[in-house]
């Protein structure tokens, strides 16, 4: 019998102008950044928590501690691999993900495929595993007036007997 795991995560990080924005693995010139320890890719970080939660293996600050000087400045989509290689070597295969960003700007219609397609190369699954929307609080909270972005993602993994 196979075995199903859901799992949640979310991050949210302030915007700042000394940083590139980076949002699943893309980057959006033009745009403020966020601050982060790692490049602060809120779409990468909430993937990692997801698939970590749902594998019942703790969520990115265990695994990439933001004391630890090795992480920073890393690249998110090198920490999803490999905090997905600790989880297939669990056992775990990711069935599929859905991220959300939550925030005014940027706009990503554009781009949703090749985020897609970043994250699902960074794992080594296909990108039709991974959906990436975006949603607006219609002015609303502090992704509403622009001070930072948050993003959602939900996994579902599969283990066999």
């Amino acid at each position: 019998m196979t075995e199903l795991r859901v799992g949640i995560g979310i991050d949210a990080h302030a915007l700042s102008d000394a940083a590139s924005l980076v949002l699943a693995g893309v980057e959006f010139p033009g745009e403020r950044g966020l601050a982060g320890h790692s490049d602060g890719d809120v779409i990468s970080h909430a993937l990692i928590d997801a698939i970590l939660g749902a594998a019942g293996m703790g969520d990115i600050g265990e695994l990439f501690p933001s004391t630890d000087a090795r992480f920073a400045g890393a690249s998110s989509l090198r920490l999803l691999k490999d905090a997905y290689g600790a989880v297939r070597e669990a056992g775990f295969e990711l069935v599929n993900a859905d991220c959300i960003l939550v925030g005014e700007r940027p706009r990503i219609a554009g781009s949703r495929s090749e985020m897609a397609a970043r994250l699902a190369g960074a794992i080594g699954v296909g990108p039709e595993r991974i959906t990436v929307r975006a949603t607006t609080t219609d002015g609303l909270g502090f992704t509403g007036r622009g001070e930072g972005l948050a993003a959602h993602a939900v996994a579902l993994l599969a283990k066999g007997s």
